[in-house]
C-alpha cells in the first residue's frame, strides 16, 4: 500500500512475514534436535530466518537497506537477499560435496590397496599349504 509517507506494509503482510519466519526458524531448530539437520548446516538457515523476523518487524530497516542499494520497491531489496542467499548456499554446499568426493577417493583408493592386500595374502596363504602338504 502507498501512502502519503511512502510504502507501507499491511497489518495482513506484517502477520504473514511474522508467521513464515517465525516457522522457518521454528522447523531448523525441530529439524536440529531431531538429527535431521546438521548443526553446522543450520547456521545459514537461522540466520536467514532471524533476518526475515527482523524485517518483519521492522519495517523501516527493510526500506533503508531499499534505499543504500538503491531499489526502487523493497520487494526488489528481498528479492536480491533471496538471490544472495541462494548463492551462499550453492557455495556452502559445493564446498561439502568437494569435501565428500575427496574422501571418496582416499577410501576408494585404500580399499583397493587392503584388496590387492588381501589378495597376495590369500594367495601365499593357499601356496603356502600346498608346499607344506
Amino acid at each position: 500500500m502507498i501512502t502519503d509517507q511512502g510504502i507501507v506494509m499491511t497489518a495482513r503482510q506484517q502477520a504473514l512475514a511474522l508467521f513464515a519466519s517465525v516457522g522457518l526458524l521454528v522447523l531448523i531448530i525441530e529439524l536440529v534436535r531431531r538429527r535431521k539437520l546438521r548443526e553446522e548446516y543450520s547456521w545459514l538457515w537461522l540466520l536467514t530466518g532471524v533476518g526475515l523476523l527482523v524485517l518483519a518487524v521492522w519495517y523501516r530497516l527493510l526500506l533503508k537497506i531499499t534505499n543504500i542499494i538503491g531499489a526502487v520497491l523493497p520487494i526488489s531489496t528481498l528479492f536480491f537477499f533471496g538471490l544472495f542467499f541462494l548463492i551462499l548456499i550453492s557455495i556452502s554446499y559445493s564446498v561439502q560435496i568437494s569435501k565428500l568426493n575427496n574422501q571418496v577417493k582416499n577410501l576408494a583408493q585404500k580399499l583397493s590397496i587392503l584388496d590387492g592386500d588381501l589378495q597376495e595374502i590369500k594367495r601365499s596363504g593357499i601356496s603356502g599349504e600346498r608346499s607344506n602338504g
